[in-house]
């Protein structure tokens, strides 16, 4: 059975990232202060990868960033050396799984803001 995650993160002093997997409640949240809306979209897209490393069924990384979603899917152009570092680590990990799919939700679809209370 796969699953879907929905990844969320904002920055800033109040910063941070996080996760929810619909299929089963598992959450993860980290505070990680003054990084950018964007990295921190990317730290929780690299901590589900990283956590669910041996995961050998169909996982679905949600996200409402646009901009993460479309950069790691080669759809945009990273422009920021910071951004590139994460997408470089995130394309690695990827690597790793077999049926991997990452896709853009609005905010109102995210569970993950719901539950991180962004």
């Amino acid at each position: 059975m796969g699953i879907s995650v929905y990844v969320d993160g904002s920055g800033g002093p109040n910063g941070g990232f996080g996760y929810f997997v619909k299929e089963t409640g598992e959450s993860f949240y980290e505070k990680k202060p003054e990084i950018t809306n964007n990295q921190a979209e990317y730290m929780a897209i690299i901590a589900v990868l990283k956590n669910f490393t041996d995961f050998t069924e169909e996982i679905i990384i949600f996200s409402d960033s646009k901009n993460t979603i479309s950069q790691l899917n080669h759809d945009f152009a990273i422009n920021n050396e910071k951004l590139r570092e994460l997408a470089r680590e995130a394309w690695t990990l990827i690597g790793k799984f077999s049926k991997i799919t990452l896709l853009w939700v609005p905010r109102k679809e995210n569970l993950a803001g719901k539950m991180l209370g962004s």
